[in-house]
């Protein structure tokens, strides 16, 4: 039987992740969609449960992202970069729940209204 993941991971521009590592977190700092698709990839096959990645990155790598949506690992979690968010992660969210449930609790409204 395997055994469930268990690692988390951040991934972005250096300065929103590093602060991660203080929590024990691994922060994976990179530059470039191309990277960052290659790091994604990377921690996924590892086993990594868990991957916070800065907003700004994942809307360069959405596509990568979509393959591991119907998977139940990695979670892979939008979060604001130290540069403020673009709202992805609370459109993630909306639409998980959404799904989930048919109806927007967040913000109130059934879905297809």
């Amino acid at each position: 039987m395997s055994s469930m993941p268990n690692q988390i991971a951040a991934v972005g521009d250096a300065d929103s992740v590093l602060g991660f590592a203080a929590l024990g977190i691994e922060a994976v700092a990179v530059s470039d969609a191309e990277k960052a698709e290659h790091e994604v990839f990377r921690l996924a096959k590892a086993g990594t449960a868990v991957i916070f990645i800065t907003e700004q990155i994942a809307e360069q790598i959405q596509p990568l992202l979509d393959r591991y949506a119907t998977q139940p690992y990695p979670a892979i979690i939008p979060i604001p970069s130290n540069q403020g968010g673009t709202g992805l992660g609370i459109q993630q969210l909306k639409r998980n729940v959404e799904k989930a449930l048919g109806a927007d609790i967040l913000f109130g409204k059934e879905s297809g209204n």
